[in-house]
């Protein structure tokens, strides 16, 4: 998903949906990671966690990825030059091996169907420490009516950015499976929306994606 088209307005527009609630949801677990030394950002948009982020991790090497070089330029304003900005997409962008000890995907992983999730999730574990962490801020289809939001912003998205994904997919299995197991979460607005701190357990393998791209 390429947010260009609304790169400008994206801060409005989620402030009229959701206020700062999806803003806390992004800093739920802020404190929980201050140690992090080695950090891989996906799905930051405009910058306003990887800002806090900066603040409060002064020392750590930092990779935000975005697809959307309007986003990255806000990110850029935002949290300055410590910070390395690739224009990339997540499922094709060279990645290295086992070396960040923190991934952070806020809002992310429900622009991906259920093939492009299982192999996203896969190679981003392949690129995490044994002992790294996973902040995940997402929505949950938690009850009939956050469905019904949930197919609207479906909508909206893909109107405006050509999303083509139209179904959210429940990405904690697929981090179960590649070695992470859930430590805190936090809800909000009934259940819609989630704050995830996951931790990868020694001694469990990762699940290699077949199909990676080449």
């Amino acid at each position: 998903m390429n947010c260009d088209p609304i790169a400008r307005w994206y801060r409005w527009l989620e402030y009229s949906g959701f206020g700062g609630e999806l803003q806390r949801r992004r800093c739920a677990f802020l404190r929980d990671v201050a140690d992090a030394r080695r950090v891989l950002v996906l799905g930051d948009g405009d910058g306003r966690f990887l800002v806090r982020l900066v603040q409060q991790n002064h020392g750590a090497s930092i990779d935000y990825i975005d697809l959307s070089w309007r986003m990255l330029e806000l990110a850029r304003r935002r949290a300055g030059e410590k910070v390395t900005y690739v224009r990339g997409d997540a499922l094709t962008v060279a990645l290295p091996k086992a070396e960040y000890d923190l991934l952070v995907t806020h809002f992310f992983l429900d622009c991906f169907d259920s093939t492009d999730l299982e192999r996203l999730i896969a190679r981003l574990a392949e690129s995490s420490r044994p002992d790294s962490r996973w902040v995940v801020s997402e929505f949950r289809e938690s009850s009939w009516w956050a469905r019904r939001i949930i197919r609207l912003l479906y909508r909206f998205f893909a109107w405006t950015t050509g999303l083509k994904t139209s179904r959210l997919t429940d990405h904690r299995p697929l981090l179960e499976k590649n070695g992470f197991r859930l430590a805190k979460e936090q809800t909000a607005r009934w259940g819609l929306l989630a704050s995830e701190l996951w931790i990868r357990q020694p001694g469990r393998a990762v699940a290699r994606c077949d199909n990676e791209a080449t």
